[in-house]
């Protein structure tokens, strides 16, 4: 994985997650790679690993299974999507918002990509 330096790489590990719950690669109840492994996979150091898991077990989006490893929640996709929303409406709409009123831009500006037909 390509890292980028203005973010840490451990939030970057968090948004690998993420992009794999959401995309279903990873399904809700399934094992999910061990720190050694997701570490190895992504040539990180193995605590670094370590403190996405812990950030992921926090929200309960992962749970520890003593002696058999790291397993998804039921519901984790439900819980990342509301805080990929949450994240969306605090930070990004915002930004996204600001961007536009110094570019001086309307949502009418917006329409022809909002409703372009695919």
């Amino acid at each position: 994985m390509d890292f980028h330096a203005d973010k840490p790489i451990y939030q970057q590990i968090i948004d690998h997650a993420f992009a794999n719950i959401l995309s279903g690669q990873w399904q809700g109840g399934e094992r999910v790679p061990s720190v050694r492994d997701l570490a190895a996979m992504m040539s990180v150091n193995s605590h670094t690993a370590l403190k996405a898991y812990d950030y992921l077990q926090s929200h309960g989006i992962i749970n520890m299974r003593r002696g058999m490893g790291y397993y998804l929640a039921d519901d984790a996709r439900a819980r990342v999507e509301a805080e990929r929303r949450q994240q969306f409406l605090t930070v990004s709409a915002p930004a996204f918002f600001e961007q536009m009123r110094l570019l001086g831009l309307t949502v009418d500006d917006l329409m022809p990509i909002i409703c372009k037909d695919d």
